[in-house]
């Protein structure tokens, strides 16, 4: 009966957990456990070797370094430690237990967030005792490495180093940023692709008929399996956990007596999961490439790709606040003298922010988003700045001219400041003939208006007053 089937005390194999001491239950020959079918679906289907691995194909291609590695193949390739970099429920875990199964290798698993200096130190002792007396190799499996701090993974080098051990570091974040350098040179980093759809179908068809899954007892209809592809967000760990909870409501609404096969509906799958996964984590790479995203999608003018990556930061909790001063920014930076009101509608929705918070602020984010977007644009403004602070860092600032300098002083008459200057609003328009600059930079056209929106006046009129003003 399909009701049976989640207090089944079937084994199905897994690779064994060490703990931090190293000490583990027992195994065979492969490093295995047989686990009851309780264990989560996610961890009965880890693949047992290389070749059942969805997904990642251009790193498991026949001879490539990963490949080697995980099939055991004597020599330098064979012996390489890892830095598994990718986003979650890409396979991380998964090849570092496919490595752990080759001949001769014992595998010892740490995680980041308990483990300490003396845990490595550990580890590395029995590694090299195993080496040398019992001729195998240590697969170190370590999770989450970001968040181990210089010391830690100063401890791991003597080990990588020396051959003691293989390191399969994981880590959802950029390498370069999270992991010392010397760690980063003597291992090779893998870098794991977001799984596609179809990898994802492959891996809800074997999970149903699998043995080790759920055995032939379900039936997958067509929309429960959209369903649970498009909320899981690409996370194949993901995938399996809710086509598992999707299972036992459906053999919960089925009852104890239903024939097997039981027929999985998108009701049982939206249960199971009504709310997308959201790939986001704010001190991270996440963070950094949605807001770069966003950002280039308001430069480029395209409104809609722009609140899409609004919505992706607003769901994921990002601080609404950052994404008002982004948008001040951008007003400033990419639609400039365009469109000044730009500026004028993004400050607005910061303001609005610190008034009246969340979730009513996000209209006024989406507004300022769509202005800003569709606004023209010109960093025409901010591009004079930088030109002028160039030639100021260059050592081209020169004396202020004497009749521009601050004549409300005792003895400045004396100086000669502030003789012959011109005072503007006496004159036709506001505007005189007069030397502002200094001398060596007179003539200089720092500001160059661009054709575009607004600024297309303020060209024309800027050719005129700087006709004026230099007496040209």
């Amino acid at each position: 009966m399909a009701g049976d089937l989640f207090s089944s005390d079937d084994p199905a194999p897994t690779p064994a957990r060490v703990g931090p001491s190293g000490s583990g239950g027992s195994a065979d020959a492969a490093g295995a456990r047989r686990p009851r079918r309780h264990t989560p679906l996610a961890v009965r289907m880890r693949p047992r070797s290389v070749d059942e691995v969805l997904g990642q194909q251009h790193l498991l291609e026949d001879g490539s370094p990963l490949r080697v590695l995980a099939e055991g193949a004597q020599g330098p390739a064979g012996a390489s430690s890892v830095l598994l970099y990718g986003p979650p429920g890409t396979g991380k875990t998964t090849l570092a237990h496919v490595i752990a199964r080759a001949p001769d290798r014992r595998f010892v698993e740490l995680s980041a967030i308990r483990a300490g200096v003396k845990d490595v130190r550990t580890v590395m002792d029995q590694a090299l005792e195993d080496r040398d007396l019992r001729g195998l190799t240590t697969v170190l499996f370590l999770d989450e490495i970001h968040r181990f701090n210089k010391a830690q993974q100063d401890a791991l080098l003597p080990g990588v180093e020396n051959g003691w051990v293989i390191l399969v570091a994981a880590t959802t974040e950029n390498p370069s940023f999270s992991v010392i350098a010397p760690l980063l040179s003597r291992s090779l980093l893998v870098t794991l692709r977001s799984l596609t759809e179809t990898d994802l179908s492959g891996l809800v068809d074997r999970a149903l008929e699998d043995n080790r899954g759920l055995d032939g007892a379900f039936v997958l209809e067509e929309a429960a399996r959209g369903h649970i592809l498009r909320m899981a967000g690409g996370d194949a760990r993901r995938v399996l956990t809710t086509l598992e909870a999707a299972a036992a409501v459906a053999s919960g609404r089925a009852g104890a007596d239903a024939q097997a096969p039981v027929s999985v509906t998108a009701e049982d799958a939206e249960q199971a999961m009504d709310h997308a996964v959201q790939r986001y984590d704010r001190d991270g790479d996440q963070h950094y490439d949605i807001i770069s995203a966003f950002i280039k999608s308001l430069r480029g003018s395209d409104p809609d790709a722009a609140l899409h990556y609004l919505a992706r930061m607003i769901v994921a909790g990002e601080d609404p606040r950052f994404i008002a001063r982004r948008l001040v920014i951008a007003a400033g930076e990419e639609v400039g003298m365009a469109d000044p009101t730009a500026l004028q509608t993004a400050v607005a929705a910061a303001q609005s922010v610190q008034l009246i918070g969340m979730p009513e602020a996000r209209i006024l984010l989406a507004e300022a988003t769509v202005h800003i977007a569709t606004a023209p644009k010109s960093n025409a403004s901010y591009q004079a700045l930088d030109a002028a602070i160039a030639d100021v860092r260059a050592g081209r600032s020169g004396a202020v001219p004497a009749h521009l300098r601050d004549a409300h002083y005792a003895g400045a008459e004396r100086l000669g400041h502030g003789k012959g200057y011109r005072y503007a609003h006496d004159a036709e328009h506001h505007v005189v003939t007069q030397q502002y600059p200094p001398d060596e930079l007179v003539g200089v056209d720092y500001y160059r208006p661009t054709g575009n929106g607004m600024e297309r006046a303020v060209a024309e009129r800027l050719q005129r007053l700087r006709g004026i003003v230099r007496g040209g």
